[in-house]
C-alpha cells in the first residue's frame, strides 16, 4: 500500500534563539553530525516502504533551503511535492492542503503519514514498524495518533490518554505533579504529533469539524500557481484565499473531536528538540556533566551546556547554564529556564529587532551573505555565490553599491552594460541603477559588497527579474 508523508515544516522555533531565527528556523539547524533536522526527517520518510512521493507544506520562503537539505539524501524515484504558503496558518491549514492534494492526485484511499520536520528519531527501526502498523489502521477508516512511551515526567508536551489503541482523550501540557501521575499510571503517553490517515476519511473528519479550514484550503489550492523544476513540484498557494482560511492547530479542530481515533505506542528514542536543554542532550558529556561545541574552555563548572561559533568561550565557577553565542547575538540563562527562552524571543519579534529574524549570515537560493559591519548610512557584506547561481535583475531606491571580487569570476549588469569583473576588480552600482550579478564559474564567487545611502534594510529591492520566482 503506498504511503505519502507529509512534512509540515512551519514555526520560528523561537526556544532555540539565538540559533534559530525566522529566515533560518529550527528544523535547517545543523546536528552534532553536520544534518539537519528537516534532512532527518526527509531521510526517515524516503526510507519508508512503498513511497513514491512527499509532500512538503512550508512557508515558500524556505523553499531553497528546504531543497538543499534534501539533495544531500539518496531518493531515487521519489516526487518532491512543495506546497508552499505565503504565511502559516498553523497546522490545521496545512493537513487540509495536503489531504486536498493527496485526494486530487491519488484519490480518497490515499493514506498520508504526517511528519512533523524538526523531531528526531533514534530507533528508526522502532519507528517503521510503527508507521507499518498505523497504516494497517488507517486503512480500517481509523485517524491514527503515535503515542511516545514517556521517559521521564515532562510538562512540555501534551499526552494522549489511551486503552489498548483506543484514545480516550487528548491532555493539555499538564503541570509537574499532574505528569508525575500520568507516567506512574501507565496509561499516558506524549502526544507526538504524528498522524496517518486516507485522504478520504480525513476529508470526512474535516467536513464535519472544521469545514472553513477545509474550504478555504481547497480554495487556496484551487487558485495555486504550479511550478516545475529541478525534479521537484511546487504550488504556491494563492495569498487572498488562505488569508480568509481559520488559523488553528490540527489537534483542536480535528483529533480532540473526532471518535474514530487509535493510537499507535511507540518507543523509538523520540524527541522534538524543543529546547537548548533537550538539544544538549545530542552531545556527549564531560566528568562534570558538561556538554559543549566550538571552542571552549570550562573551569570549575558544572552541568552547563556551551555552544561557541566564532570565538573561544570560557566559564569559570558556574552550573546549570546554557551559554549560546552566535555572531551577533549571546544567550546566557539557566537550564531550568530553557523553555522561556521563547519569552526573550517574543519581546525581540515585537520590539521589530533584525535578531528575531536574520543572523548575521543570510541563506539565499543564490548563496549567503554575511553583513561584516554597519553604521550611520553604511554596511559592509561579505557574499558567496554559488558556482551557476544569479541573483534578481533589480534595483534600489535608496543605496548605491560597490563590489569588489576577492574570489572567482563575476558576470554584473549593472544599467545598460554587462561585463566580467574579476579578482581584485570592482565595479560601482548608481542608486536607481537596475543590476545583477551571477557567478558563471565551477567555483564560489566571494566579493565585498559596500553599500551607501539613507536607509540599508533588506526591503529596499525592487526585483524585474528572477530565475527563483521572486519577481
Amino acid at each position: 500500500m503506498t504511503i505519502i508523508p507529509v512534512i509540515i515544516s512551519g514555526g520560528a522555533g523561537s526556544r532555540l534563539w539565538p540559533l534559530s531565527r525566522e529566515a533560518r528556523p529550527k528544523p535547517f539547524i545543523e546536528l552534532p553530525d553536520g544534518s539537519t533536522l528537516i534532512g532527518r526527517t526527509y531521510s526517515r520518510a524516503v526510507g519508508l516502504e512503498n513511497v513514491r512521493s512527499v509532500i512538503t507544506v512550508t512557508n515558500r520562503e524556505f523553499l531553497f533551503l528546504t531543497s538543499d537539505s534534501y539533495a544531500q539524501v539518496e531518493a531515487p524515484g521519489v516526487e518532491n511535492i512543495f506546497l508552499l504558503e505565503p504565511f502559516g496558518r498553523d497546522t490545521a491549514a496545512a493537513v487540509a492542503l495536503a489531504t486536498v492534494h493527496a485526494a486530487s492526485a491519488q484519490g480518497d484511499d490515499a493514506i498520508l503519514l504526517i511528519l512533523p520536520a524538526d523531531h528526531l528519531i533514534q530507533d528508526e527501526q522502532a519507528y517503521a514498524a510503527a508507521v507499518q502498523r498505523a497504516v494497517e489502521q488507517a486503512g480500517t477508516g481509523r485517524i491514527v495518533t503515535f503515542g511516545i512511551v514517556p521517559e521521564r515526567p515532562e510538562t512540555g508536551f501534551g499526552y494522549i490518554e489511551a486503552q489498548g489503541e483506543d484514545v480516550l482523550r487528548f491532555v493539555e501540557k499538564p503541570d509537574l505533579e499532574r505528569a508525575k501521575d500520568y507516567v506512574a499510571s501507565g496509561r499516558f503517553l506524549w502526544n507526538s504529533g504524528m498522524f496517518c490517515f486516507t485522504a478520504g476519511t480525513m476529508l470526512k473528519a474535516m467536513e464535519s469539524y472544521c469545514p472553513d479550514t477545509l474550504a478555504g484550503a481547497q480554495r487556496a489550492y484551487d487558485a495555486a500557481r504550479k511550478n516545475e523544476a529541478d525534479g521537484r513540484t511546487a504550488f504556491e498557494i494563492d495569498r487572498e484565499a488562505f488569508a480568509a482560511t481559520p488559523s488553528i492547530s490540527f489537534d483542536y479542530a480535528v483529533m480532540e473531536k473526532a471518535e474514530n481515533v487509535a493510537c499507535v505506542r511507540v518507543d523509538c528514542g523520540w524527541s522534538d528538540i524543543g529546547s537548548w536543554a533537550a538539544l544538549a542532550e545530542l552531545y556527549p558529556a564531560d566528568e562534570k556533566g558538561n556538554r559543549s561545541s566550538g571552542e571552549t574552555v570550562l573551569q570549575d563548572a558544572e552541568n552547563c551546556f556551551v555552544q561557541a561559533q566564532d570565538r573561544l568561550v570560557g566559564l569559570v565557577g558556574v552550573s546549570d547554564l546554557l551559554v549560546i553565542d552566535t555572531p551577533d547575538a549571546l544567550l546566557v540563562a539557566h537550564k531550568d529556564k530553557a523553555q522561556d527562552v521563547k519569552h526573550l524571543f517574543t519581546r525581540l519579534k515585537n520590539q521589530g529587532h533584525e535578531a528575531a529574524k536574520l543572523h548575521r549570515t543570510a541563506h539565499r537560493p543564490w548563496g549567503t551573505y554575511t553583513v561584516l559591519e554597519e553604521g550611520s548610512r553604511f554596511k559592509i557584506k561579505r557574499i558567496e555565490v554559488k558556482p551557476g547561481g544569479r541573483l534578481s535583475l533589480q534595483a534600489h531606491h535608496h543605496r548605491s553599491e560597490h563590489w569588489v571580487v576577492v574570489s572567482g569570476t563575476a558576470r554584473v549588469v549593472n544599467g545598460e552594460r554587462e561585463f566580467l569583473v574579476s579578482t581584485n576588480e570592482s565595479t560601482y552600482i548608481p542608486c536607481g541603477h537596475k543590476h545583477r550579478l551571477e557567478n558563471p564559474g565551477i567555483l564560489p564567487l566571494v566579493l565585498i559588497e559596500v553599500q551607501s545611502g539613507e536607509y540599508l534594510g533588506e526591503d529596499d529591492i525592487v526585483r524585474f527579474d528572477d530565475v527563483y520566482g521572486r519577481s
